[in-house]
């Protein structure tokens, strides 16, 4: 039960009284009042308020469930621990095999991402962000990706053309950007469109 219609003598009544038969708390649903009631006089006329108490949506759980139903498909069962901050979810994804979840470079991964990120956009009318770690794998592809930068980089110096990487998704490609922002002797750029975007290093000009 998601949804429910209650009264009370007073509107806050009428709001407790339909927290407490939906198990849950104020500020995990959204209040519309349908009428705010009369007192009346010496208990003559008076008139319950009537409130539509609904529960938010659960967009944390929803997001762990649908990437362990994604999984499950794979024959992977894995567990998933989700956080939200404003308009961004992150979901830490562990279990045995988890290789085979992550993928060849992360591509299942990222393609999970993707995925899960339009399953939760259809329930809500505000975008939100989702991104995918699984047990600690961004942080070591952020290593990675910040060496393979560095290696381009003299690639291109030595070889004075420019240098141009495998497709990556927009925020591999800022990881990129961001190590050789401050090294002079290099420009950074991205080419050709999604999903088949790519950095190119150059040396400056």
């Amino acid at each position: 039960m998601n949804q429910l219609t209650a009264t009370g003598a007073t509107v806050e009544e009428a709001v407790q009284s339909a927290l407490s038969d939906l198990q849950t708390t104020e500020d995990k649903v959204d209040v519309d009042v349908l009428d705010e009631g009369k007192k009346g006089f010496l208990g003559f006329g008076a008139k319950p308020a009537i409130v539509k108490v609904t529960k938010k949506k659960d967009l944390e759980q929803e997001t762990a469930t649908y990437i362990q139903e994604v999984a499950a498909q794979m024959g992977l069962t894995v567990n998933v621990e989700t956080k939200r901050k404003s308009r961004d979810i992150y979901a830490d994804i562990s279990g045995d095999d988890i290789a085979r979840l992550i993928g060849k470079r992360g591509q299942t991964l990222n393609a999970l991402q993707y995925l899960t990120q339009v399953a939760i956009n259809k329930e809500t009318d505000q975008f939100i962000s989702v991104m995918l770690d699984a047990e600690g794998y961004r942080d070591r592809r952020k290593d990675t990706l910040k060496q393979l930068a560095e290696r381009k980089a003299i690639q291109a110096l030595k070889q004075s053309r420019q240098v141009k990487l495998e497709p990556m998704p927009s925020y591999e490609r800022k990881v990129i950007h961001s190590a050789l922002q401050t090294d002079g002797r290099v420009e950074t750029d991205s080419a050709g469109k999604e999903p088949n975007r790519s950095v190119v290093i150059r040396p400056a000009e």
